[in-house]
């Protein structure tokens, strides 16, 4: 009896929780979405000299109330896990930690609640209360499509960074040290700043032949910037019809799997039972 009792309780903090879907667990991700923009305005408040002493008082005990609010969190997550190292070393897991102990740290090392900002990246989270998770198998798509782009755009990469080392080699013989190409490394650099359309400005060539080169490159530059944007543009169409919708918001309360089919009864990763309303 106790057992059940013990094991309802945590599924139900589980529900809450982790789940988007029920009415609980919309008010627990909005709350939690408005604490995590409210830690990082005081934080930023905080920084700013010339506030009244009052304010940075109120700006303390308001970051120390949603830091309390923030370890009870993650305190629930992991006993509502059954295996808690799954959540613990879990991206979402690690930024958790990240996001509550910069305060308790402020004990010891001066300044070290300034890294509450991280709490920014819980932000991500703002997928499931928006509901954008009918999304995640558009997501999934161009993920694939971005790793089966790599040995392409390595390739691609590649053989810009050589380019970059001829012309800029070029344009050192060219121009030469007294307009400011004072060696190889520092030509490279310039190229590889006129290739990529940013142009500081810092180096230019002044001689005839020199800014041909240059203009040259920086005609390339829009060419190359566009290539790797085709690469994963037909890897995400060659892919499009071969992975699965994924929009399920269902968290495993036992491995902590998210990843799961519509209407899925069971967890794909350990074969736990999803608890489906």
């Amino acid at each position: 009896m106790t057992e059940n009792i013990k094991k309802n309780w945590r599924e139900k903090i589980h529900e809450i929780i982790y789940e988007a879907d029920t009415p609980a667990g919309k008010l627990f991700d909005v709350v939690l979405l408005i604490l995590i923009i409210l830690s990082i305005i005081f934080v930023m408040m905080e920084s700013v000299k010339g506030l009244s002493e009052k304010m940075y008082d109120f700006l303390l005990y308001a970051e120390w109330i949603i830091t309390i609010f923030f370890t009870i969190e993650y305190i629930a997550r992991v006993i509502s896990i059954k295996k808690a190292t799954s959540y613990i070393f879990s991206f979402y897991g690690i930024i958790d930690l990240l996001s509550t102990i910069p305060l308790y740290l402020s004990f010891f090392i001066l300044g070290s609640n300034a890294l509450l900002t991280v709490r920014a990246l819980r932000l991500l989270r703002v997928f499931r209360i928006l509901k954008i998770t009918r999304y995640i198998g558009e997501a999934n798509k161009l993920t694939r499509a971005l790793k089966d782009s790599r040995p392409k755009i390595l390739v691609f990469l590649f053989a810009v960074l050589v380019l970059c080392i001829i012309m800029g080699t070029l344009m050192y013989i060219v121009e030469g040290e007294e307009s400011g190409f004072k060696n190889i490394p520092v030509s490279v650099y310039w190229c590889i700043v006129t290739l990529t359309t940013v142009g500081f400005g810092d180096i230019a060539p002044v001689t005839p032949l020199g800014q041909l080169i240059a203009a040259i490159i920086m005609i390339m530059g829009y060419g190359i910037i566009a290539v790797p944007t085709g690469i994963v543009s037909a890897e995400y169409a060659a892919n499009k019809k071969t992975i699965p919708l994924r929009n399920n918001t269902q968290v495993c309360s036992n491995c902590n799997e998210d990843k799961h089919q519509n209407d899925a009864k069971y967890c794909h990763n350990c074969g736990y039972t999803l608890f489906n309303e």
